[in-house]
């Protein structure tokens, strides 16, 4: 068998490089208008990205923020009407949601959401809090418990229960105990007062530091008289 040397391997290398380098030449001899405008085609639409960011959707979060303020002030001061559908002169979150989606953040579907629920539109409600999807545990386990409350206003107190609970096991401080105390509350309206015990306990035992459990042993004691 005929020994390869290095410089027959060297020839071999340099051959086989000269050959995929002619095969690339005529590759692109052959593609090369479709390749140019592939790469064109991809420079237009990440220019137009970026003109759509800049020119279109960063301009329409700042009116959205803007017209927030005057809203979330009506929120704080309690005028759920005037925050979820605005006067004259100031748009309200229903016509925020309407007109700019969520480019006004997030919590625009939590604030719309408890201005329906305090202004009775339930099902209404359920539906934008439902939307809510902040990173803030608090503030996501405060949707749910108004989802609860929802349900609860609509009489459906099994659905009602699972928010409450939902709510509970989304935060980890005593917002909890008022959550299971509305889960109990609502298991008794169904008709399940084990279910119902079982929350109230669950208060005196995780979080007998809370204000609602100050008084969960009148709960408990109603309940396992009752029996």
């Amino acid at each position: 068998m005929a020994k390869i040397t290095k410089t027959s391997q060297e020839e071999l290398r340099q051959q086989n490089v000269a050959e995929a380098v002619s095969k690339t030449e005529e590759f692109f001899k052959k593609n090369g208008k479709l390749i140019y405008g592939i790469v064109i085609g991809v420079l237009v639409v990440a220019l137009c990205i970026l003109a759509y960011n800049r020119f279109i959707l960063q301009p329409k979060k700042a009116q959205a923020t803007d017209q927030m303020v005057k809203a979330e002030q009506w929120f704080q001061a309690g005028e759920y009407e005037l925050a979820l559908n605005g006067d004259d002169n100031d748009l309200g979150f229903a016509d925020i949601l309407d007109q700019y989606g969520s480019k006004a953040g997030k919590a625009v579907y939590l604030y719309a959401g408890i201005c329906q629920l305090r202004t009775g539109a339930f099902e209404e409600a359920i539906a934008t809090l439902k939307k809510y999807d902040g990173e803030d545990p608090i503030l996501l386990s405060r949707a749910q418990a108004c989802i609860g409350d929802c349900y609860v206003e609509l009489e459906d107190y099994g659905k009602a229960i699972a928010a409450f609970e939902k709510a509970a096991a989304t935060v980890d401080n005593a917002f909890a105990a008022a959550y299971l105390l509305k889960a109990g509350i609502a298991a008794e309206a169904n008709g399940e007062p084990e279910k119902a015990l079982g929350f109230y306990k669950t208060i005196k035992e995780q979080w007998n530091n809370a204000p609602e459990a100050m008084e969960i042993d009148k709960y408990i004691t109603r309940i396992e008289t009752a029996e």
